[in-house]
Order: structure tokens, then C-alpha cells, then sequence
């Protein structure tokens, strides 16, 4: 499967990117906001759900691939739930969500597992995401309540 590369500029595309991250599990020192540049960043293992969907062949299992996603024009950043000092603390996202304010700022929502959220002051939605090559079977899949 080619690798995936997918860009955001509004509330629907971001939904599509979300999508894709579902279940991605990453380590706290994963994620930044640089500042400077206006973005905030991570790198994380995004369960293939596109690849999950196809029937099994040949004993084939789940896939993970490593991925990085960014987040453009963004003014502030703020965290609730995790232990920043905590590194090598693995968060599950659970999805990424816009919340409009006067057009076209908004607030971008990174919800995990457990509470833990960054909130995210954007002046427009610019995101991306890429697989970065890395792709290894999994044996198992994400469940979610109601699955």
C-alpha cells in the first residue's frame, strides 16, 4: 500500500485526517509546539484502518505504520491531562476536532485516552499527514465500546 499523505484545510478534511489517527499511540516527547514556527507537531503509530478493512489473506494481520501530522498557524497551545515531564508516557489519540470562532480562527482539539486533550488556537486549519515508511503487523485491532 503507498504510503499515505493527506493535507487539511477545512473542518471536513481535518475529520478525514482525524480518521486516520484514530488510535494512533505516541510518547508525550512525540508531540511539539514550536513555537516560533507556528506549529505544532507529532510523530506517531497510526493503526491502518483503510488496510483493516480488507478481508485477511494469508494468515495477514493489522497493520501500524509510523506517521507525522502537523498543524499550521497556531497561536497557543494549551495541555490538560498529561504529565509533560513524563517523556515516555504513551497517549492514545482519540481524535482531532475543530471548534470555529469567528471565521477563520477556531480552536483544533487533540483528544486521548484518558482525559488528556491539547487544545490548539489556530488562525486558519492548515494540517497534514504522512507516513514516514515504516509500516509492521499488529496483531491486534483498537476496540471502542459499541464495536
Amino acid at each position: 500500500m503507498p504510503d499515505l499523505k493527506l493535507i487539511a484545510f477545512d473542518a471536513e478534511d481535518l475529520a478525514v485526517i482525524a480518521a486516520h489517527l484514530q488510535d494512533a499511540v505516541l510518547r508525550v516527547e512525540d508531540m511539539a509546539y514550536i513555537k516560533a514556527d507556528r506549529r505544532f507537531a507529532i510523530v506517531a503509530n497510526r493503526f491502518d484502518w483503510a488496510q483493516s478493512a480488507k478481508p485477511p489473506a494469508n494468515g495477514e494481520r493489522f497493520v501500524r505504520r509510523r506517521a507525522g501530522a502537523r498543524i499550521e498557524h497556531v497561536t497557543g497551545a494549551k495541555v490538560s491531562g498529561i504529565d509533560l515531564t513524563n517523556k515516555d508516557q504513551v497517549l492514545s489519540l482519540l481524535t482531532l476536532t475543530f471548534e470555529p470562532r469567528e471565521a477563520p480562527y477556531g480552536t483544533i482539539t487533540l483528544t486521548f485516552a484518558g482525559g488528556g486533550a491539547v487544545r490548539l488556537d489556530v488562525e486558519c486549519i492548515e494540517a497534514a499527514l504522512s507516513d514516514l515508511g515504516a509500516a509492521w503487523e499488529t496483531r491486534s485491532k483498537p476496540e471502542h465500546a459499541g464495536d
